[in-house]
C-alpha cells in the first residue's frame, strides 16, 4: 500500500539510546503519535552508537504490526547497511538520510533490497542547499526512474542550516523571520512543482506554544506539511493546524465537482477549477486525516507541557 507524505503528521524524533524505545516505537507510550523517527545521528554521541544499535536490534525483534509509522535515521551508510541486516527491519517503513548529497542518496538506494518497501527521506541540511543549481541537480537525480519511487519526502534540516550560518533563532521568532525564510521558499519552488513533498524543520522551543502555532501556519503557507517534533507536547499542537474549515471543504468540493463552471464565486471568492484543483485535493486529504477545525482532537492527543 502506498504511503502519502501527508500521513506523516508531526514526526517525533527519538534518540535510539532511549531505554523505553520499544514503548515509543510501538505507540504504547505515545498513542497519539502518527510517525516516529528513531535517530542514531546527531542525538547520539559517537561512543554510544553501538549501544543505540543494540537497542534498535532488541526493539525490532519485539515490534508487532501495529503502531506509528516507523523510520530510522542512520548515522552513516555503514550504519544503514547494519540496520538492513537486522531481523524485523521490514517493520520499519524507511530511513531518514541525514546531510543528504547526490552520492549519499545513490549509495543508500543501492543498499536497499530489490523489491523491498523501504522508502527514503533525504534531509536537506548541507551547504549545497544554499546553491539553487545544486538543488536543481539533486532534483534531477531524484527524479530518475530508479530513485523516484523510493523518495517519500524531503526533510528540511533547519538547525543544521542555521548552524552553517552561525545563527540561532531568537525567542518568539519563527524560522521564516531568519535568513532561512527565503531558502525554504526556494526549496519549495525547486521541488514541489515536480511532485516532491517537503517537510518542515523542528521548532526547538517546545515551551513557546504561540510561536510554534505561528510557524506551522507559515509552513502551510509555503506548502510544507509534516514537521519534525522533538517533544511529545508539540505533536498535537502541530497537527491542530493541519485541520481545515468547513468552508474550505465546501469550496474544495465545489471546485472538484465534475459539473463545476470554469469560473465561479463562493462568498465573493473566485474559484477556478483549472488553477485550484491541486489545492482542493489537498484540502480534502487534510480533512480525511486531520478533521475539521471545529471538531475535537482525538482523545489523548492533547499536549501536556511538563
Amino acid at each position: 500500500m502506498s504511503l502519502s507524505p501527508l500521513a506523516l503528521g508531526a514526526s517525533l524524533y527519538a534518540p535510539a539510546t532511549r531505554p523505553d524505545l520499544l514503548a515509543v516505537a510501538s505507540g504504547q507510550r505515545l498513542p497519539g503519535v502518527r510517525s516516529v523517527i528513531l535517530c542514531t545521528e546527531d542525538s547520539v554521541r559517537e561512543e554510544h552508537v553501538e549501544a543505540a544499535l543494540d537497542t534498535l536490534a532488541a526493539t525490532l525483534r519485539r515490534l508487532g504490526p501495529e503502531g506509528p509509522l516507523l523510520f530510522i535515521r542512520p548515522r552513516t551508510l555503514e550504519v544503514l547497511a547494519r540496520l538492513l541486516a537486522l531481523p524485523g527491519i521490514e517493520r520499519v517503513r524507511g530511513f531518514v538520510l541525514p546531510k543528504a548529497t547526490p552520492s549519499l542518496v545513490q549509495a543508500a538506494v543501492a543498499l536497499l533490497r530489490p523489491g523491498s518497501a523501504h522508502v527514503l527521506m533525504p534531509t536537506l541540511e548541507t551547504a549545497e542547499v544554499f546553491d539553487p543549481q545544486a538543488m536543481i541537480a539533486l532534483r534531477r537525480l531524484l527524479s530518475q526512474p530508479d530513485l523516484r519511487p523510493r523518495i517519500l519526502a524531503l526533510r528540511i534540516g533547519g538547525n543544521d542550516l542555521l548552524n552553517l550560518l552561525a545563527l540561532r533563532r531568537r525567542p518568539g521568532r519563527t524560522l521564516y523571520d531568519t535568513a532561512l525564510g527565503p531558502v525554504v521558499a526556494s526549496l519549495v519552488t525547486t521541488f514541489r512543482p515536480h511532485g516532491f513533498a517537503l517537510t518542515a524543520p523542528v521548532f526547538e522551543d517546545f515551551g513557546d506554544v504561540d510561536t510554534l502555532r505561528a510557524e506551522v501556519r507559515r509552513d502551510l503557507e509555503h506548502g510544507l506539511i509534516g514537521k519534525t517534533a522533538i517533544h511529545p507536547a508539540q505533536v498535537a499542537l502541530i497537527e491542530r493546524e493541519y485541520r481545515v474549515t468547513r468552508s474550505e471543504v465546501a469550496m474544495a468540493r465545489r471546485v472538484l465537482d465534475e459539473n463545476a463552471l470554469a469560473v465561479f464565486q463562493i462568498e465573493r471568492v473566485m474559484c477556478e477549477p483549472a488553477t485550484h484543483t491541486a489545492w482542493a485535493r489537498q484540502i480534502l486529504a487534510q480533512e480525511a486525516l486531520y478533521g475539521l477545525v471545529d471538531m475535537p482532537m482525538v482523545e489523548g492527543s492533547d499536549p501536556v507541557l511538563g
